[in-house]
């Protein structure tokens, strides 16, 4: 198996990293990097290219955002939440749904395997290749998720933003601010809108949190994990009266969205976000004034990016 992923490298010009198309780490990064073999996390949850969705759908739910998908024992794709929010309303994957089970939520989920929507050629690393490859090829793909191989293309382990988050969480201390790195403005959704809004939104900007927001202050949040939970069978088919899926996704997003919001402020020292991130075991943390109104994002891939290459 070549290393091949289909999507082109994303230079960082934002970061102003890249030095002919490879990543320009700061030395202090090197001074803390180990290999593969002690980083990569080795509980890895596995499904079948053959595994129905509904399957798939359950062993995410236990808060696994991404599934390494087997057949005949090797390495074939990976299944993420994204791919779930896609394939449930927010997507091309949905027209699967549509024609294939004329959108009977029963039918979608457990008569459809986990190939028909899964990443059949994800960025991958092999275990030789070391933890310094491993992090230019997680940001020049922009790859949250990064399988680890052996040459004989059996699962290693597996890496995770936050796993390089937590292993280089040291290196976030050195005075920067939370303004400095935070995403603004923020893509958000209103109060009250449709869960099937919320798929769609996701999907066009391929963001896997959107902040829920009424008169600018922040309400709550909807992550793609929360999706995945919200369909997790046997709830979800007690939610409907009909089985069309239609129906559900007309569910509005307060009924789904989280309201113990994880939250620091502009000023805050990098390192503080850092802390909120890992102690509260969340992917970002949402930037708010005195008043509730929301002024950015930071997730763990910026502050990755910060650590990377400060500015």
């Amino acid at each position: 198996m070549s290393f091949k992923p289909k999507t082109r490298p994303r230079r960082q010009e934002h970061y102003r990293w890249m030095r002919e198309g490879t990543p320009n780490f700061d030395d202090r990064v090197f001074k803390h990097l180990k290999e593969l073999e002690v980083i990569a996390k080795r509980d890895v949850k596995y499904v079948y290219s053959t595994t129905p969705i509904s399957r798939a759908i359950e062993e995410m739910a236990s808060s696994h955002r991404s599934l390494i998908v087997l057949s005949a024992g090797k390495f074939t794709g990976l299944v993420t939440a994204m791919n779930i929010v896609n394939y449930l309303g927010g997507g091309g994957l949905f027209s699967i749904v549509e024609k294939r089970h004329g959108y009977n939520i029963y039918s979608a989920l457990r008569d459809e395997p986990v190939e028909s929507i899964m990443v059949k050629n994800p960025v991958y690393v092999y275990v030789d290749e070391g933890i310094s490859e491993a992090l230019s090829r997680m940001v020049l793909y922009g790859a949250g998720i990064l399988p680890v191989l052996t040459r004989s293309s059996e699962v290693y382990g597996i890496l995770t933003e936050h796993d390089f988050v937590s292993y280089l969480a040291g290196l976030a201390a050195f005075g920067a601010k939370v303004r400095d790195h935070m995403s603004h403005p923020v893509v958000v959704i209103p109060t009250g809108s449709s869960l099937k809004k919320a798929l769609e939104t996701m999907t066009n900007h391929g963001f896997r949190r959107l902040p829920v927001v009424e008169d600018g202050i922040v309400t709550g949040i909807i992550t793609a994990v929360d999706v995945v939970r919200f369909f997790s069978p046997p709830g979800v088919f007690e939610r409907s009266t009909s089985g069309d899926i239609r129906e559900i996704l007309e569910t509005p997003i307060d009924e789904i969205m989280s309201r113990d919001l994880a939250t620091v402020h502009a000023e805050d020292d990098l390192a503080l976000a850092v802390k909120t991130i890992l102690s509260r075991n969340v992917s970002s943390v949402l930037v708010i004034d005195e008043h509730g109104v929301l002024e950015g994002i930071l997730t763990e891939r910026d502050i990755l990016y910060a650590i990377l290459a400060p500015k």
